[in-house]
């Protein structure tokens, strides 16, 4: 049963993610919140993993809630998405009152450059945004072999004065809710060079496909389609449940492809934490637009059926 006391006069933040409520990340950063003691904590996340499921929504049938005890704070896991997730828990439907700030994540794997479109942790602050709470999504960025769970506590403890500076503008009425901030946090998280603004890049990993005779084969993906080399702990399919005459093919990395110039994914790798503002639309590149003025009539003109 929801604990709502009327003379908490705290801020209340609402956690959510897309590897899951039960993802190390996710329990770090609501550990850090919870024993700061500065807020109130909402928690209300998917059930299982939903990496790159990007804005998708339930739209055709309902989403099911169940109650999890975090202590400390008021928890639900969600049998949908990021942005079902989000969408639920401002809408006083779930909890009796709306969060001041949304924050997703803590995501395993980088979110920077053109990946925030696949993201389901950034698609988690967007739906904030597009129902006018301010929200932030924070990705760090795991490396197997060098990363650690620890390092999900040094990063949440890492974004706390972020969280704290902006809900000192929310109380202030003077907090801008025309964007929504996407936070990167380097691999070495204990080393990190400082807090960098930085601007959304181009940086993309380059996918193809593989066919495999199980799902553990071709190592696993993380939720940026970073590719995690340690395969070891997936399930393989059982192939006796694949229908006769199918085949099954996975994505795989080709190669990695990254700014040369100053962008949130280049800033990351130099060991900064970035703080990128990002908006609902990504508008067409200036050139691009421009080709399409004279392009449009006189492609209309030459190929309209009276033309024929």
């Amino acid at each position: 049963m929801e604990n709502n006391n009327s003379s908490d006069e705290r801020p209340t933040v609402m956690v959510t993610n897309d590897d899951g409520i039960d993802a190390p990340g996710l329990r770090a950063l609501v550990r850090v919140l919870i024993s700061s003691n500065l807020f109130r904590v909402l928690v209300c996340a998917p059930v299982s993993e939903q990496s790159a499921v990007s804005h998708s929504i339930t739209w055709r049938h309902p989403v099911s809630v169940k109650q999890v005890d975090i202590n400390g704070a008021i928890a639900f896991a969600v049998f949908g998405t990021p942005a079902d997730c989000t969408s639920l828990g401002i809408s006083k439907e779930l909890f009796s009152f709306v969060p001041d700030l949304v924050i997703s994540g803590i995501n395993m794997g980088s979110n920077c450059g053109y990946h925030v479109v696949y993201s389901g942790t950034v698609a988690g602050a967007r739906e904030a945004f597009f129902n006018g709470i301010p929200a932030v999504s924070v990705s760090y960025d795991w490396v197997g072999g060098k990363s650690s769970v620890d390092d999900y506590m040094l990063a949440a403890e890492a974004c706390l004065p972020i969280f704290r500076a902006i809900l000192a503008e929310i109380k202030n009425k003077s907090y801008p809710l025309n964007g929504f901030l996407n936070i990167d946090i380097p691999t070495d998280i204990a080393n990190h060079k400082g807090y960098k603004l930085t601007r959304q890049g181009k940086s993309i990993f380059k996918m193809g496909w593989e066919e495999v005779k199980s799902d553990g084969q071709g190592g696993k993906m993380l939720s940026t389609m970073e590719m995690e080399s340690d395969s070891s702990a997936m399930a393989e399919i059982d192939t006796a449940t694949v229908a006769a005459g199918h085949r099954m093919f996975k994505r795989k990395v080709i190669r990695p492809v990254v700014d040369d110039v100053d962008t949130d994914k280049r800033s990351l790798q130099e060991g900064y934490i970035t703080v990128t503002p990002l908006g609902a639309i990504s508008p067409a590149e200036t050139v691009y637009h421009s080709y399409f003025k004279e392009w449009l009539p006189s492609a209309v003109q030459q190929f309209s059926s009276s033309a024929l």
